[in-house]
């Protein structure tokens, strides 16, 4: 488990979930790390055997979301046909899982637990039943070379939202009342952390005038000084919660995205201003968006700020029996008005 330091392998990442003035739930996230991953979407049909790093599995439904074909379909994000959201974040120095599962349990490399969760699992509480018969093993993906040290948010068409941290041998999954997640450290801190911050509010803040001497305003927005403004785990997690709460609400699917856009857009990592100590740029590759009642992705790679969607139709559910993948146009668009 200390592979990923010695390397650098540090992934960052931010999540949120999000309910429209119709109802309708969404979960997107940025998937920020330096190595270039080269994940597109790919819609994974019913019915699959797969043999994962950790031993084969077998998946029941069909669902789409970001992944690669690494000897095997490996995937970080997707929704499957019941409208379950995944997504897969780093979680250094903190994910602990055991070296050989239990004779009594499944076990799961942790890059291959998305797609067993997407194939396997109707909604959240169905998961909570699931997730208590598997253990995460350590075992290495082979892109990388080493074991990802990760956790996990879960979202369904109900709104319920929860996260996994594997912090010991037994899984089960954790309430998350904000709909967001970053990396370390663990869901329990980054809420309790939210208490530093739990007087920022969006509107204009009124200044006191200080021993007779009258403060000139320093206009709107001063009702969030003191937010923080880096790219750590712990800032873009208040970043994210405070942006989700006090945004407009948005009524159906197109202006949800769009919304989901901007909120993610005040924790997107432009090249080259988060730096490791090899020199090397942690930068938002891509951007995800599940609709999860229209069991839709969409996918927005760093060098094409146009949504890239599939979405799952009965007739592929019904009728496909291959993966197939969906190659990312990476031209920049601009819409020429002259």
């Amino acid at each position: 488990m200390d592979n990923y330091i010695r390397n650098g392998m540090i992934l960052m990442c931010t999540s949120l979930t999000y309910e429209n003035s119709q109802g309708d739930h969404f979960l997107s996230r940025t998937m920020d790390f330096a190595f270039e991953l080269g994940g597109q979407p790919i819609f994974m049909p019913r019915n699959q055997k797969i043999q994962g790093d950790a031993g084969a599995f077998t998946t029941k439904y069909g669902f789409v979301g970001a992944g690669r074909n690494l000897k095997h379909y490996i995937f970080v994000d997707g929704v499957n046909e019941f409208g379950l959201g995944a997504a897969a974040l780093y979680f250094s120095e903190y994910a602990k899982y055991v070296k050989e599962a239990a004779a009594d349990k499944l076990g799961i490399a942790p890059h291959d637990l998305v797609a067993w969760v997407l194939g396997n699992a109707k909604s959240v509480a169905d998961l909570r039943e699931l997730i208590q018969n598997v253990q995460l093993v350590d075992v290495p993906v082979s892109l990388l070379g080493l074991t990802t040290p990760l956790h996990f948010i879960f979202s369904d068409p109900t709104g319920e939202t929860t996260v996994l941290e594997a912090t010991s041998d037994d899984l089960h999954l954790i309430d998350d009342p904000v709909g967001v997640m970053a990396n370390s450290p663990q869901l329990s801190w980054h809420l309790q952390n939210l208490s530093t911050y739990g007087t920022l509010v969006a509107s204009q803040r009124p200044l006191h005038n200080y021993e007779g001497f009258e403060l000139a305003t320093q206009g709107p927005g001063t009702g969030a000084l003191g937010m923080p403004g880096d790219y750590t785990s712990p800032s873009r997690f208040v970043r994210t919660v405070f942006n989700k709460h006090y945004s407009e609400p948005a009524a159906d699917t197109p202006t949800t995205l769009n919304l989901l856009q901007h909120l993610m857009d005040s924790v997107t990592i432009p090249k080259g201003v988060k730096l490791k100590d090899d020199g090397a740029s942690d930068y938002t590759q891509y951007r995800g968006y599940m609709a999860l009642d229209d069991r839709a992705y969409y996918m927005e790679p760093y060098d094409n700020q146009e949504l890239q969607g599939v979405k799952m139709t009965d007739k592929m559910l019904n009728e496909w029996d291959t993966p197939v993948e969906y190659p990312l146009d990476h031209q920049v668009h601009i819409n020429q008005l002259n």
